[in-house]
């Protein structure tokens, strides 16, 4: 049985960074979070932190992180639910790692509706990368690729997102005026969110056969990347939740190419009752507009 008081410890010196920080917030001294995080280690057998500065997480402490961090949210929540929060008019925190598509499209209009309730903290990543939070404990749920469950969680299957390429009419006209060729997109300028969205590489490799690497405009927002597309920077996937949006023109000038990506909501088996309500909104905004099948 794993000590509550050690547990903190270990959560406490992750959020703060050091041990002394950590010290200040649980109000005991550096020794003793010392001494709870070396009896936590013992217990388990695995070296929990690694001490630098700021303390990084091993492989082990991660699995161990995510338990002290869903026992401290239950915690909270069972406080609340008994009217014991010392803090007046306190709020449920959701933590929520969703892609940035999906966040401006959909789920900030779904989790809207749980305000009264909850403060949001929402980390933004690639849908390929948000398990990643789920895995060292960072936030409570993920909008993610990944069908299969992290250890300690649940998977459910939220739909596709449906991405097709589109470009403004100039750029169309300036670029693909004799066809949607291999030379043509070789050279055509093409508008990525970051280093880690693959999706425009993925379609050049289905089209051209081999990796090209054509200029790049690089814009790590939703919106922004969208703006971009209809302003004519370059072409780029868009959500069809998205290409709609604006009176600027845009074209899908390959319109028999779809791009589905599919996606999951995964949360901690051990989640306070909020999370759960919040789960079942999720899925039920998603069955009313997401493609449940493959083109």
């Amino acid at each position: 049985m794993l000590d509550i008081e050690q547990l903190k410890a270990l959560h406490a010196a992750v959020d703060e960074g050091t041990f002394d920080a950590a010290a200040r917030k649980l109000h005991i001294t550096p020794s003793a979070v010392s001494q709870r995080i070396k009896a936590l280690e013992h217990a388990v057998g695995r070296i929990l932190l690694q001490r630098t500065k700021p303390v990084q997480v091993t492989d082990s402490g991660r699995e161990v992180l995510r338990l002290a961090r869903q026992i401290d949210a239950l915690s909270r929540d069972t406080m609340r639910e008994l009217g014991l929060d010392n803090e007046q008019g306190s709020l449920a925190r959701i933590s929520v790692a969703v892609n940035a598509d999906s966040l401006s499209t959909w789920v900030l209009q779904v989790l809207a509706d749980f305000t009264a309730e909850a403060s949001f903290d929402f980390h933004l990543d690639d849908q390929d990368h948000t398990t990643d939070l789920l895995r060292d404990g960072s936030v409570m749920a993920a909008v993610t690729s990944a069908a299969t469950p992290i250890q300690g969680c649940t998977s459910s299957r939220l739909g596709i997102m449906r991405y097709r390429p589109m470009a403004s009419v100039e750029f169309c006209d300036r670029w693909f005026s004799d066809g949607v060729t291999t030379e043509a997109l070789s050279a055509a300028p093409v508008v990525v969110f970051n280093r880690k969205d693959l999706l425009q590489d993925r379609y050049l490799r289905r089209k051209v056969g081999y990796p090209v690497d054509p200029p790049r405009h690089q814009v790590p927002s939703s919106a922004g990347f969208s703006d971009a597309v209809r302003l004519g920077y370059g072409w780029g996937l868009l959500p069809d939740l998205q290409s709609h949006e604006s009176a600027y023109a845009l074209i899908g000038f390959d319109p028999d190419f779809v791009y589905d990506v599919p996606l999951f909501w995964q949360q901690w088996k051990l989640s306070p009752p909020i999370l759960v309500r919040i789960a079942d909104a999720v899925a039920a905004r998603a069955q009313e507009i997401l493609p449940q099948s493959s083109a």
